[in-house]
């Protein structure tokens, strides 16, 4: 979602002087006071940045509820990289849904496009993605000033399919606002995704607008933002439109001639590399986005060897167009890092700490996982409500709307550049007692393939 532009500290600063210094000195406004502008060195006015609240939801474990960084590193681990100005982020195993570190993981704060994670999971699966749809002015009606868009078109008609690539890859609210017509509208999708946030236990999210665009009370957390992205990944087709770099999206149909078409490409920048950025080694998506009032959000997959982890950072405080993820890139770096071998088949090496830890995810049991690991989790993410019990740990797929095959054929969209061969994610965990698969077996060595 592209960034709207905050007028300057100096004209704020002018306005408050003409409204009245002295109301900024009256007591009755102390409580606001941590929020006012401060001087810096060079005299300048500057917004000090806001605080983390001093407790948050406790859901993954209780010290993810409390503000500030939560790691426990064992000896010989090497520490967290230094300047990560993000106001909050965590680093998770994809698979054992281990949280290896964060920082106010659970602080509600503004999404940006990465809500469009949990809009794909809720509507993705309801709509085959060859059903076609043509625009209606109404379907466009409502969208922000300065939406970010893919080109949809008033009059055309367009595949499900196209509307999901310009979702992913040009995170077009014009996209988000025609699938949500076809999903019974702007109301009911909102309705959708909100139960459907509750369902994955993502209680620090409430949906406002599908697109993500900033709203009063829109709100989520890096904590949620992990889960969406995990959700997503167990559908084939969110794992393959999360994946790729380039596409065709169709054009304007003129009279008497053939439609034409114009390409797309992510703006997922450790997808593509853009603006001095190389590909990000393993990445596989999911989902950036920006704000006036989110600044920058991201959450991202990627791979090395057999460990797949999940970060999301949320509002760098520090500036440059990049810096989301820089910042992504040294937590992803550290995590793989931190996450040693995987323990030898018949093991039974369990992780401690947190994952016995009955407050860790409200209804008790002990989270297994496959992995060790040079840190001591601190949290995990939780299961979904109602996928769990004493099963043998086997869970379907969430279909898609329809197999994900067309990625092999000629015309199929350009896979994500850096993407290692061998990504796959996904294999049976057990989680706090519960059954939750992180499927494996998908198609990315298709997807990978960089036409040129």
């Amino acid at each position: 979602m592209r960034p709207h532009r905050a007028l300057r500290t100096s004209t704020r600063t002018a306005a408050l002087l003409a409204a009245g210094l002295p109301l900024l000195l009256s007591p009755a406004l102390s409580p606001a006071a941590s929020a006012a502008p401060a001087d810096d060195p060079k005299g300048e006015s500057v917004e000090r940045p806001p605080k983390p609240p001093t407790s948050m939801s406790t859901i993954g474990g209780t010290r993810l509820g409390a503000p500030g960084t939560q790691v426990q590193l064992k000896d010989g681990a090497p520490k967290l990289p230094k300047g990560i100005s993000a106001r909050s982020w965590i680093v998770t195993d994809a698979e054992s849904g281990a949280v290896l570190a964060s920082h106010n993981s659970h602080w509600r704060l503004a999404p940006a496009s990465t809500l469009k994670m949990l809009f794909a999971d809720t509507v993705l699966p309801k709509l085959p993605k060859d059903r076609k749809h043509k625009v209606v002015p109404a379907d466009l009606a409502g969208m922000g000033e300065g939406s970010s868009l893919v080109g949809v078109k008033e009059g055309e008609e367009y595949a499900v399919h196209d509307l999901w690539l310009g979702v992913f890859l040009r995170s077009g609210n014009d996209a988000v606002h025609v699938l949500s017509a076809m999903n019974g509208g702007k109301a009911s999708t909102v309705a959708q995704m909100n139960a459907r946030a509750r369902e994955l236990r993502a209680r620090d999210t409430t949906v406002v607008s599908p697109d993500g665009y900033d709203h009063q009370g829109q709100v989520s957390s890096a904590y949620d933002l992990t889960l969406f992205a995990r959700a997503g990944l167990q559908n084939p087709e969110f794992r393959e439109y999360a994946a790729t770099a380039s596409a065709k999206f169709p054009g304007e149909k003129k009279k008497g001639k053939k439609r034409e078409s114009f390409e797309i490409r992510n703006t997922n920048r450790l997808l593509t590399g853009d603006l001095g950025l190389e590909p990000y080694p393993g990445i596989a998506g999911v989902k950036n986005g920006t704000t006036t009032k989110a600044g920058s959000t991201f959450t991202g997959v990627a791979q090395r060897g057999d460990r797949v982890l999940l970060v999301t950072v949320m509002h760098p405080e520090k500036d440059g167009p990049n810096r989301v993820y820089e910042e992504t890139s040294k937590l992803l770096d550290w995590g793989f890092k931190v996450a040693g071998a995987p323990a030898a088949p018949g093991t039974g090496n369990t992780d401690k700490g947190t994952a016995s830890d009955p407050s860790a995810d409200g209804k008790g049991g002990a989270a297994k996982s496959k992995a060790e690991y040079r840190v001591q989790p601190v949290g995990r993410l939780v299961a979904p409500e109602g996928e769990g019990g004493a099963g043998d740990g086997k869970r379907a797929e969430r279909p898609g709307s329809g197999d994900a095959q067309h990625a092999a054929q000629s015309e199929k969209p350009a896979g994500g550049a850096g993407v290692a061969l061998g990504v796959v994610l996904g294999c049976l965990v057990v989680l706090g007692g519960v059954a939750y698969a992180v499927h494996r077996r998908w198609p990315l060595p298709e997807l990978v393939r960089r036409r040129r």
